[in-house]
């Protein structure tokens, strides 16, 4: 498992609205179009072919951050909500 920072910026609201409905199945909203997801290597597989479908490459844009457990332990978070917390077992 990873942990993933999902960014975008649709201009649609029909389609944003979409991505993030499908997003809220995979990981937390903290911010209105940032998403924190702790998603397997199929999981994250499944999320971006999913994603693709819902999107225009021409007009949109999507993100995906990945962080290592070096990276994330340097991450600093200012108000609300806390970073997602991954399972014990997580390896990272």
């Amino acid at each position: 498992m990873l942990f993933y920072v999902v960014v975008y910026d649709l201009p649609c609201d029909k389609r944003r609205k979409k991505v993030a409905d499908l997003l809220e199945g995979y990981g937390q909203r903290v911010q209105y179009s940032v998403f924190e997801c702790i998603l397997t290597k199929a999981k994250y597989d499944e999320l971006r072919q999913r994603l693709k479908k819902r999107i225009k490459e021409e007009e949109d844009s999507v993100r995906f951050y990945p962080l290592s457990g070096h990276t994330l332990a340097q991450v600093e978070i200012w108000g609300q909500p806390p970073l997602s917390k991954p399972p014990s077992s997580l390896i990272i």
